[in-house]
């Protein structure tokens, strides 16, 4: 039986049922914040890691949380903004001579499995093409299928505004495939 977020917030409040808590929010969230920090940063290894750093913000900052939105919205915050200074430290880390989007196409090209389709390879180039917001507002509503008022709360961002992203993100992503798909 999948325990429910207020039951999880309970525990996480009571100092004595706090590890508990913090058991059962790995267990409620591990996979699916796995996958979202796992489709920023490409390399899986490092997107456990991540996500281990996700869990212990999430352990050290509870005080922070407030009802005001839903938990995972704010886990997913945490994730995002994990993810994102991965993706700043490997950046920074890259040799000057070396262009990052080369170095995301070919961990995407090593992360794929051998038979999978060119246009999943293709796709996945496509989306480590995008600028940063396009490539989150894209995987949040794409893959997590969250709404746009959700993405608003975890990116700080106006609907509006995610909107467009997401319109031009889908029109990048489309227009990249098309140039780059031989049939």
């Amino acid at each position: 039986m999948k325990i429910k977020d207020a039951e999880i917030i309970s525990l996480m409040q009571n100092p004595r049922t706090q590890d508990k808590g913090v058991r059962a929010l790995m267990d409620a969230y591990q996979s699916r914040l796995y996958w979202h920090i796992r489709r920023i940063i490409v390399d899986g290894d490092l997107a456990q890691d991540t996500l281990q750093e996700t869990f212990i913000k999430a352990y050290q900052n509870f005080h922070q949380f407030k009802n005001d939105s839903q938990l995972y919205t704010w886990l997913y915050r945490i994730a995002t903004n994990e993810a994102l200074q991965q993706v700043n430290k490997m950046k920074k880390m890259q040799k000057t001579d070396e262009d990052p989007e080369y170095h995301m196409q070919n961990l995407v090209a090593d992360n794929t499995e051998g038979d999978a389709e060119e246009i999943q390879v293709l796709l996945q180039n496509a989306i480590h093409s995008l600028p940063e917001k396009q490539k989150l507002v894209f995987m949040m509503r794409y893959y997590d299928d969250l709404p746009y008022e959700e993405i608003s709360k975890i990116v700080d961002m106006s609907v509006g505004t995610l909107k467009t992203n997401y319109h031009y993100a889908k029109q990048k992503i489309e227009d990249y495939i098309k140039e780059n798909y031989e049939k």
